[in-house]
Order: C-alpha cells, then structure tokens, then sequence
C-alpha cells in the first residue's frame, strides 16, 4: 500500500530529524545561530537599557519618603535579579553535564559564572548604596545581604575551581557537583525576608496579590530588568563562543603534541646511531 509506505517513512524522517536541543548540543551548529542572533539581541539589549535609562531617570517620579535616592532601585533589583538567575541557569546546567552529558552544559556553566558574579557585586554595591540614607549604615547583617554575599563567594569559589584544572571534563564535573549543592542558597535569598525579621523591604513586584509598585515606576523597572537580562543573554553567549574557540586550541595542540612526541622519539633513538657511525671504531 503506497499510502502506508509514505506514512511509514514521513514518521521515521520526522522521529529521526533532531529536536532543537539536540541541534544546539552541536559546538559547531550553536556557534552558527549565535553568530545570526548576537547583532539582535545586542541591539534590543541596547534599545531596552536606553528607554528604561530614560523612564527610570527622567520619567520616574521620586520617592515621598525616600526621595531621588529611589532611583538606584533600577539598577539594583534588575542587577539581584541576575544574580539569582544566573546561579539557577548554573544549576540547570549542571544537571545537563552530571544527567544528560550535554556537551556544551559545562561550557555554558562556565561561562555564566563571571557574569553572576558581577552582577552580584553590582547589587551587593548599589544595595550599599542605597542602604546608607535609609538605614543609616552601608551594611547590615540580616539575612538577605548575609545570603547575597554568600553567593557572590560562590562564584568566586567556582571560577577559582575551573581554573586549578586542566582538564576542562575533570573540572566541568566537580563545579556541576558543587553548583548544585549550593544551590540551597538561591531559595533562601528569595525568601530569606519572609522567613525573618530583616531590614530588607519584601518582595513588592512578584506577589500572589500583584504587585505593590505605582505602575509609573513599576514599568521603568521592568523594562530595566528586560534590558538587563537581554544583555545577560549577549554577553553569556559571546563568552560560551569564547569558551569553544579556546578548548578547541587547546584540543588542537594537544593533538599536535601528541604526534610530535613520537617523532621526537624515534629522532633520539636514532641519533645515538648516526654518532657511532660517523665516529668509526676505536
């Protein structure tokens, strides 16, 4: 029957054809479509930070208790975000190199990591900031700050991992292990001012009952956290392509090395000959 046949095998193209997943888990296919979308999201990246700059700003209006001091909420809350973010993507990523051996989980884990940490410390700074009219102190110890500095040593301490192995595998393994022990951390940031008294306002954008924010400065917000999250997405990219170009010099060189060596082999086997040849009997 020709309509079977062709049912048949229009099942088996499409089981066979891979998922978008699959198609990324190709260094070389990735490396293609991130050249294609890095110039857009650059450019919406760009586009959204202007606009939030300019609302956040210009637009905004102050505070009635807090005043213009206010506005370093732009940058911090979009910036803590992140950070958050940032470590979760790790923890994903994590499981794809210990579960599913992704090839590239590893490399996006990597790359992702300096990028929390400077977002942490930019919300770890602006909250600093921030906290020295309100509360009167550049620092407290409660447990939202206590539990973002905590992260910010995190990263710090995985970057410092990958770079005391050489092999790339090895270290990929142990830092996945590491990332999702400490991912234990992230809940407790989140709800660390629900679960104790902190001077740390509580969350007023992401709430059951909707946000507690004036729309006037709520979207200025939003906008800067979209910005912010579109350039994350720019700049993790560029350094996962980074990452790929380096470990395929340093696989190159490994390869290179390893055919020399016999080379160099035989030549030193050789030589002690050639001299005893050349020197005649004595």
């Amino acid at each position: 029957m020709p309509t079977t046949k062709a049912t048949a095998g229009t099942a088996g193209e499409s089981a066979a054809k891979p998922t978008i997943i699959g198609q990324l888990a190709n260094p070389t296919r990735f490396l293609s479509l991130t050249e294609a979308v890095l110039p857009w999201l650059i450019s919406l990246a760009a586009a959204c930070l202007a606009v939030g700059v300019y609302l956040a700003f210009f637009v905004a209006p102050a505070d009635y208790q807090q005043g213009d001091s206010v506005r370093i909420m732009f940058i911090h809350v979009p910036a803590a975000w992140l950070a958050m973010f940032c470590y979760s993507l790790m923890a994903v990523a994590a499981l794809g190199t210990l579960v599913w051996r992704h090839p590239l989980a590893d490399v996006a884990a990597k790359a992702a990591a300096p990028l929390g940490a400077a977002f942490t410390l930019l919300a770890l700074f602006t909250g600093s900031v921030w906290g020295k009219p309100m509360w009167g102190t550049w620092w407290v110890w409660d447990a939202r700050l206590t539990s973002v500095l905590v992260l910010f040593i995190m990263y710090l301490g995985l970057i410092a991992l990958w770079r005391s192995f050489d092999d790339p595998g090895r270290a990929g393994r142990v830092a996945a292990i590491l990332t999702l022990v400490g991912f234990i951390n992230i809940p407790i940031i989140k709800f660390s001012v629900d679960w104790w008294n902190t001077l740390h306002q509580p969350a007023s954008v992401v709430r059951l009952d909707g946000p507690t924010i004036h729309p006037t400065m709520l979207w200025p917000l939003l906008i800067m956290a979209v910005g912010f999250t579109l350039s994350f997405m720019a700049l993790h990219f560029g350094a996962m392509r980074a990452e790929i170009f380096r470990r395929r010099v340093r696989t190159a060189q490994i390869m290179i090395a390893q055919q020399r060596a016999p080379a160099a082999a035989s030549a030193s086997a050789v030589t002690p000959v050639a001299e005893s040849a050349v020197s005649g009997p004595r």
